[in-house]
């Protein structure tokens, strides 16, 4: 991932509601949610949250599927793992990260 896909995923999570959003997606995982379900879940009114799936969609974060007349939204795994590595590409200088509870001084 290149810096300017990192600031424009970043970007569409900062914000509180796309945030609870994508956390409820992430905990549904491959099963996916409706936009009902998410509503009702979030108390987010429909217009709201396809405003936000939107959102998500645009920085790719997002995947939906139609299923019949429904709509399955999924998170984008994949992209949130890339921005997951993204950031933690230079942890520790390179090295192997060490658990806090068995940190010395001399290593991260």
């Amino acid at each position: 991932m290149e810096e300017q896909e990192a600031v424009a995923t970043l970007s569409a999570l900062a914000q509180p509601a796309r945030l609870r959003v994508f956390r409820a997606l992430v905990g549904a995982a491959r099963e996916g949610m409706t936009p009902g379900a998410l509503s009702a879940l979030l108390d987010v009114p429909a217009s709201t949250l396809s405003f936000h799936l939107k959102e998500l969609m645009h920085a790719g974060l997002v995947d939906v599927e139609r299923d019949g007349r429904s709509l399955i939204y999924r998170p984008a795994l994949a992209r949130m793992n890339a921005l997951l590595g993204y950031l933690t590409d230079h942890c520790c200088q390179g090295q192997a990260c060490v658990p806090a509870a068995r940190r010395s001084k001399t290593t991260c």
